[in-house]
């Protein structure tokens, strides 16, 4: 706990000086870091672009020319992986909670659908997402079900949720456990049975816990959405691949890694600025 100062104090001089100290020694800090990290790329930038192969490298992967006239088509297919993101991210968090809140569950009724969630987890952890995709994008469309989808846009995405929301799954299950059960015994004394105290005092916690890692998660997501060009889905990658083959240039996968840059590392940003802030309030006392 932070104590908080009297009405009316005012710090001694000793106390302003050993913060003015404090302030300069962080000042001094950050700008070695700086200048370390500026002068560590300087170097790598002049090795680089010394190389005798740097003008081939050039040309095969900044080639100007070439991004400008792959971008429309890139960026018309990046809006495709936005979309799967936003879509999917949804249904991974639905899923993955109703995932941990089955291998939570302690009533004898459920243990069924409690093995059915850890052999979820265990199995959809252990195949690779990229596998998944080509099985469900392939495989599904092959098998002529009726009113079942073709699309293999669809069945990646359907991929991307099975796999990833046996991630987050295990990410709110540590949340769970990580409220004390004397929660849970407070909440049953008041009167809630077991899934109510889950429901209105246990989840919200580890909900807020997790914050997070989950968004670490959903980074990866983001990322990941670029397997969906496995299957013939014509995203951002597609639509790079496909150019570089036609002119047998490779910026174009440059430009795509632009785009998904601008994408995540703001998402990455917000994400050490939650832990950063989550620890700052559990060092406080407030969680």
């Amino acid at each position: 706990m932070t104590e908080t100062p009297a009405p009316g104090w005012t710090p001694s001089p000793r106390e302003l000086e050993r913060r003015s100290y404090r302030r300069r020694r962080r000042i001094r800090s950050q700008l070695i870091a700086t200048g370390l990290v500026a002068l560590v790329l300087v170097a790598l930038v002049v090795a680089v672009r010394s190389s005798p192969g740097w003008p081939n490298v050039r040309e095969l992967f900044f080639s100007w020319e070439h991004a400008r006239e792959a971008f429309p088509a890139i960026a018309s297919g990046f809006w495709l992986n936005v979309k799967l993101f936003l879509i999917c991210e949804v249904l991974i968090l639905v899923l993955g909670l109703l995932v941990a809140l089955a291998r939570v569950a302690r009533s004898p009724w459920l243990a069924p659908i409690r093995v059915l969630a850890v052999v979820y987890t265990d199995l959809l952890r252990g195949v690779p997402t990229l596998l998944l995709v080509l099985m469900l994008g392939f495989g599904m469309p092959a098998l002529g079900l009726q009113g079942v989808p073709i699309s293999g846009t669809f069945w990646a995405g359907v991929a991307l949720v099975l796999s990833y929301s046996a991630y987050v799954s295990e990410v709110f299950r540590a949340g769970i456990d990580s409220v004390h059960p004397s929660q849970v015994a407070s909440a049953q004394a008041l009167g809630l049975s077991r899934p109510q105290a889950l429901r209105h005092v246990v989840v919200p916690q580890a909900v807020r816990r997790v914050v997070p890692p989950l968004l670490n998660d959903f980074v990866s997501l983001q990322k990941d959405t670029a397997l969906v060009s496995a299957v013939a889905v014509f995203d951002a990658v597609f639509a790079a691949r496909d150019y570089a083959a036609y002119n047998f240039n490779y910026t174009p996968y440059v430009v795509v890694a632009a785009f998904f840059v601008v994408l995540t590392v703001p998402l990455a940003r917000l994400t050490d600025w939650l832990q950063r802030r989550w620890l700052a309030r559990e060092r406080a006392g407030q969680l």
